[in-house]
């Protein structure tokens, strides 16, 4: 009988713990690592590592898999990336408790505008069979690709127990205590934590209702999910005004030292349209000066977004006519698009806030035959030669091409690289902020861990590998209370990743049709990674997935 599952030999092992790598063996038995160095005895599986690294699998602490998982347990294209494990309920949202339909169809909704995943999605694969959190860990528990690590949505915890009232008020002790009692049953199910959320807005354009609640309750929740022994409260704060922010990241240091739990925030950018980073990392330093352990997320890559008039675009929000026109069925709104051109020219020249980017925005994909001459182009140019106005630009464009042209937002966001290398190496910066899962009809989250190891590792030499890694793996799963994964040692969870430093690559964006209810979303696809084991089964190689579910709640 053979003494391992699989023996991994002659890798370059980088551990998760920033120290230097070494050459090494690994031999994985029974979904755990069971011994490092100099492996004697023989395997099922033998692989040969030379000229590649050894690593435990990555970890994407802030995605919006929730929905995903019900159909792909892997979490696609996650694990082309290197990711092992995800975390899911960011942002205050997650899928449960789900209490009637009408609580489903609350869900759906919020995620539909905060989220960007479609009704059409969710009514063609999401069953909504479960009511409480335990009964949807279960539910998607038994066909896991990749390891889930669950947050308890705020928002949605408070509308299964205060309904309407969730958006209107403070809880009343009874309701408090009922939420407290949810979140220790969550916990003791698996659970990882709680999310909340300062700054999203509902379907009706009314704020979430985790933005109801006062601090008491959310140090009351804090503290019940505290009882499990483990939790961490993660939150978006009120970005588009820094002192906002800024009393969040104090409320969050309350929240931590009341509760004894780590908090989390994301985004933390780096940018000209929001120049205050350096405020916010000093705000951080406050907190872990008086005890608290507070956190920021950043993420490697400028966050680049994709605009079509026939989908969804967070750049339009701020334009009251153009968002409701976006709002409509795409099948009707190039009529209003013509219909309504002057107010839609008049409002873009006199916006501001979010859609202050569009000036930025350059010309992508286009279909119709005279719209070729646009392609590359910036929308300033084209207004400037054209003697148009933006929005002219944009319908015309547009129009044209069925509502279907990309216009692209590339290299504005977090595009000082020198700035968000100190960002994301900062002590107090967890590596994250990803948003993979959401907003699939603008970006792809996915691929900031092959980005960070192509562009920051490799090109540039900003960070060594050992560093990145340990940003990736061992950093987040002891902050956030992974305790059993995110390290190559003996009788840690055997997630891990093999990849050759000097290929690995991420590749650019494609705007694929692979979801359900006829939704697109965009993709990011990698090379150089060799394969990737989750609790010890191989689940990826070059080839492409094994279909083995190895996955778990963790």
């Amino acid at each position: 009988m053979a003494a391992y599952d699989t023996v991994i030999r002659n890798g370059k092992l980088v551990d998760g713990t920033g120290e230097p790598a070494y050459a090494g063996d690994l031999a994985i038995k029974d979904g755990k690592i069971a011994a490092i160095g100099r492996v004697e005895g023989d395997a099922k599986e033998e692989v040969d590592a030379s000229g590649l690294a050894v690593a435990p699998g990555f970890i994407d602490i802030h995605t919006h898999f929730d929905p995903q998982l019900c159909w792909d347990g892997y979490a696609t294209p996650s694990m082309e990336h290197g990711i092992t494990t995800v975390v899911i309920g960011n942002c205050s949202l997650s899928l449960a408790p789900i209490r009637d339909r009408q609580g489903a169809d609350k869900i759906v909704s919020m995620f539909g505008v905060i989220e960007d995943i479609k009704k059409r999605t969710f009514d063609a694969a999401v069953p909504f069979t479960w009511e409480s959190f335990p009964e949807y860990l279960e539910h998607v528990r038994g066909d896991l690709g990749i390891n889930v690590g669950a947050l308890i949505g705020h928002s949605a915890l408070r509308f299964y127990v205060m309904g309407a009232a969730s958006q209107e008020r403070t809880a009343n002790a009874d309701e408090l205590a009922q939420m407290c009692r949810l979140v220790e049953e969550a916990m003791a199910a698996g659970a990882l934590g709680i999310s909340s959320s300062y700054v999203d807005m509902d379907e009706n354009g009314h704020p979430v209702p985790s933005q109801f609640a006062d601090l008491d309750e959310k140090i009351a929740l804090a503290q019940a999910m505290a009882k499990s022994g483990r939790g961490i409260w993660q939150i978006v704060p009120y970005f588009p005004d820094l002192e906002k922010e800024l009393d969040n990241i104090r409320e969050l240091g309350e929240i931590s030292l009341a509760a004894g739990v780590p908090c989390s925030l994301q985004p933390v950018l780096s940018s000209p349209t929001s120049p205050h980073a350096a405020e916010i990392i000093a705000a951080l330093e406050e907190q872990h000066s008086r005890g608290a352990r507070v956190y920021g997320q950043v993420m490697p890559r400028c966050f680049d977004l994709n605009m079509r008039l026939s989908e969804t675009s967070m750049l339009l929000f701020a334009l009251p006519h153009w968002k409701a026109i976006m709002d409509l069925p795409a099948g009707d709104r190039a009529a209003q698009f013509v219909a309504q051109r002057e107010v839609l020219v008049e409002e873009m020249k006199n916006a501001m806030g979010m859609s202050g980017a569009i000036p930025f925005l350059t010309v992508g994909q286009t279909f119709a035959a005279d719209n070729a001459q646009y392609g590359g182009r910036s929308l300033m140019e084209i207004a400037q030669a054209e003697g148009k106005e933006m929005a002219e630009v944009i319908l015309d464009i547009a129009l044209a091409d069925n509502l279907e042209t990309e216009f692209q937002l590339k290299n504005v966001i977090n595009a000082d690289k020198t700035a968000v290398a100190q960002l994301i190496d900062h002590p107090l910066c967890h590596f994250g902020a990803s948003d993979a899962g959401a907003h699939i009809t603008q970006f792809c989250g996915t691929g900031d861990t092959t980005h960070l190891l192509e562009h920051y590792v490799r090109e540039t030499g900003q960070m060594s590998l050992e560093r990145a890694v340990h940003r990736m793996t061992g950093e987040v799963a002891e902050d956030w209370g992974l305790a059993d994964r995110g390290v190559l040692a003996v009788g840690k969870a055997a997630d891990v990743v093999l990849f050759d430093p000097d290929a690995v690559t991420v590749g650019s964006e494609e705007f694929v049709d692979d979801f359900p209810g006829e939704a697109r979303r965009y993709v990011r696809r990698s090379q150089g990674y060799h394969s990737v084991y989750v609790n010890g089964a191989l689940s990826y190689t070059a080839a492409g997935y094994t279909d083995t579910k190895a996955g778990l709640v963790v």
